[in-house]
């Protein structure tokens, strides 16, 4: 399976209008085939059924190249699995070296996605994360947050885990001062989901951090504590 072969699998599937419709919603000057989201999914799980981990690492590769919106999406549905075996194979390389082409939010969020696996299957990764923090670039520092949300969801996590989740929190507390909307969003986004298990901590963090967020981002932060 080729990038091209599967692009024009993919363009089979495109609805009429509906790549102007999506160019006009993502504001990103790319590509567009107009197919739609079930579309990628259903084609991702078919190919990562047939394809060997090399293949299907190649075709990720050469379908983000391509800068097709939807060829970049479904890249990153390619990798979207809790087991990769072997987990050093390359997913997480290759996930980490598009971090730095992130240039909108829908692209960004599947990629981080499939990293979110890859994170969770080895947490030491969380020290490369950690220097996505100080880039000059507004996607990387988001990505920081957005791939580590699964910190969020463990009720009663382990001592390691609180470790690692308090290290997070200490990266979104640096950026409380940054008023970028992406990265207000950001903050906001992961401690709503951290409010769900640890509300406690949530409300703490707003208490010390709260006055330097912009104001929506901390009415993300507490909208499900009641």
């Amino acid at each position: 399976m080729t990038p091209d072969t599967a692009l024009d699998v993919l363009a089979g599937f495109a609805v009429p209008g509906k790549a102007e419709e999506m160019a006009k919603y993502h504001k990103v000057d790319r590509p567009y085939l107009g197919v739609a989201n079930p579309v990628l999914d259903d084609h991702a799980k078919q190919w990562r059924q047939v394809l060997s981990l090399q293949d299907r690492l190649a075709l990720a590769d050469g379908l983000w190249q391509t800068n097709v919106h939807e060829a970049r999406i479904c890249a990153a549905k390619l990798l979207t699995q809790a087991r990769i075996r072997p987990d050093d194979a390359g997913a997480w390389d290759l996930i980490q070296s598009w971090v730095p082409t992130f240039d909108a939010w829908a692209v960004a969020d599947h990629a981080c996605m499939a990293g979110q696996r890859r994170m969770k299957a080895d947490p030491a990764r969380l020290d490369a994360v950690e220097l996505w923090t100080t880039s000059p670039h507004m996607w990387t520092r988001r990505a920081a947050l957005v791939i580590t949300l699964p910190w969020t969801k463990n009720r009663n996590p382990k001592p390691a885990e609180l470790n690692q989740r308090e290290r997070i929190l200490g990266w979104a507390a640096g950026y409380v001062t940054d008023h970028d909307w992406f990265i207000q969003k950001a903050v906001g986004w992961w401690l709503r989901d951290l409010s769900r298990r640890d509300p406690n901590r949530v409300r703490a963090f707003v208490d010390t951090n709260g006055a330097a967020m912009k104001s929506f981002a901390v009415r993300e932060a507490l909208r499900l504590i009641k």
